[in-house]
């Protein structure tokens, strides 16, 4: 097995990402993983590098990792093995989803199926260690809808990208707060007046608001509708997540709060508790890859507690792999805007149209990779 590692800078086309807290972000540092076996079915992978504010792993931390982590792998052995690998590896969660990522990719190539396709078999196959799979009778469109993010920015802009997603058939959007509650409440109201109430409206808060104004804050919240309210205060205390779902006028999504087993573990147990309204953010830069992501689906379809497929901001082909796993699964929501509007991603394919994403019909993740857009940084 060949491995090489690439390297790109990703840019938007009249965007700059800002959240309460990434701050500001010119471009997405992506690397990519090639796997070149002798077989000659070439697979992939893709991370994004500049997210120590979700992490705190920096960039080349990250890259020193990766390498690590190709090292020390049993190339010779099959895909699955190599996964079990990786899980135990203990390599940081990007890394692992990196490489996990580029070994799913090659499984399916290798079966000539689209990924979704195959991922689906495997769910229905339990995880089970000694069951066949059947990619065909797990037949899927390869296009699933999907919300769109506002980000901060100046209030003519906010509005302005709010119309363009409309126009583009997008009628589910969610909203970044920041510091200022009162302006973007102000905000999110005029985008309620302005679409009206078919208009699916959740917000995004990155654990900005301290406990003891969360729970008055969802409760003005309340008129707007709002599908859920994402991370309003900090991860780490359970007990008051439960209590602030408890009373809550909406459900709470779970993101930053979702990045570990036993995170995983307290939504189950709590999901009761909470008046059954804490939902569950799964993303494979968090997870870890797509093994820990199936495996979480099933524990969280099992309590019943609802789950959104989502992701960063990141290239083509996280996006692709995050739409291919919300396509094989049943999320009450999917976040798969992340490659919509770059102007400079190696990996191309993807089209967003009237509220969807949409993936080609090919084995794998299906994207061609143009190998002059990420530049060669190191072989193993």
């Amino acid at each position: 097995m060949r491995l090489t590692f690439h390297r790109a800078q990703l840019h938007y086309a009249g965007l700059t990402l800002h959240t309460a807290s990434s701050g500001a972000i010119a471009a997405l540092d992506t690397l990519y993983l090639v796997l070149s076996p002798q077989d000659g079915c070439e697979a992939i992978g893709e991370v994004r590098l500049n997210c120590a504010y979700l992490n705190g792993y920096g960039a080349q931390d990250l890259i020193d990792r990766a390498r690590d982590l190709a090292n020390r792998l049993p190339w010779h052995k099959p895909p699955r093995a190599l996964r079990e690998g990786i899980a135990a590896s203990g390599a940081p969660a990007p890394v692992r989803a990196l490489f996990d990522t580029a070994l799913w990719d090659l499984e399916a190539r290798r079966a000539g199926k689209p990924l979704a396709a195959y991922l689906a078999a495997y769910l229905a196959a339990h995880l089970a260690r000694d069951s066949a799979l059947d990619p065909d009778a797990c037949a899927l469109p390869l296009a699933r809808g999907t919300n769109q993010t506002l980000f901060l920015s100046e209030d003519a802009d906010f509005m302005a990208q709010a119309e363009g997603y409309v126009a583009r058939g997008f009628h589910d959007l969610k909203i970044r707060f920041g510091a200022d509650f009162d302006a973007d409440l102000a905000r999110l109201a005029a985008l309620r007046d302005r679409f009206g109430p078919d208009l699916v409206l959740a917000i995004d808060v990155n654990g900005a608001w301290q406990a003891d104004v969360a729970a008055e804050r969802l409760q003005r919240l309340a008129p707007l509708a709002l599908k859920y309210v994402e991370q309003p205060i900090a991860a780490g205390d359970w007990s008051a997540m439960v209590a602030l779902a408890k009373a809550a006028p909406m459900p709470l999504m779970l993101d930053e709060s979702m990045a570990s087993a036993q995170d995983l573990h307290q939504i189950v147990t709590q999901f009761d508790a909470s008046g059954r309204k804490l939902w569950a953010h799964l993303k494979l830069i968090k997870t870890g890859g797509l093994t820990p992501a199936l495996a979480a689906v099933r524990q969280l379809e099992a309590a019943g507690v609802p789950y959104m497929i989502g992701q960063m901001n990141e290239g083509g082909l996280a996006t692709a792999a995050a739409a291919h796993l919300a396509l094989a699964t049943s999320p009450v929501a999917a976040e798969l805007y992340g490659a919509d509007g770059l102007i400079d991603d190696p990996a191309s394919g993807l089209t967003y149209a009237q509220g969807q994403i949409a993936l080609p019909q090919a084995a794998g993740l299906g994207l061609p990779f143009d190998k002059r857009r990420a530049p060669r940084m190191m072989e193993n």
